[in-house]
């Protein structure tokens, strides 16, 4: 796996999430989500994202995502996330 391509990969699904509000966010704790990419250039990843409460409800909220390309680094999946706070805002940025 190209963990530069997919590092920009994940970074790209993950802005998506960045993008949301909190209530929006907080609509999709809980959920997971689980889906294949291909890159313009071919490569394949499967993405996870999963969204929960970082410390107690109502606080703030984490999105992690992990990426890998359904070899042995499914195992160990590449990942990255972030936290948001209720007022908006991204904790530790």
């Amino acid at each position: 796996m190209d963990q530069e391509e997919a590092a920009a990969v994940l970074a790209e699904q993950l802005k998506r999430y960045r993008d949301k509000s909190y209530g929006a966010l907080k609509a999709l704790i809980g959920e997971v989500d689980a889906y294949d990419v291909t890159t313009p250039e071919g490569s394949w990843y499967q993405i996870e994202i999963q969204v929960f409460w970082d410390d107690k409800p109502e606080g703030d909220i984490r999105v992690i995502g992990a990426i890998d390309d359904g070899g042995w680094r499914a195992f160990a999946p590449l990942g990255d996330d972030f936290i948001m706070a209720p007022d908006g805002s991204f904790v530790d940025e």
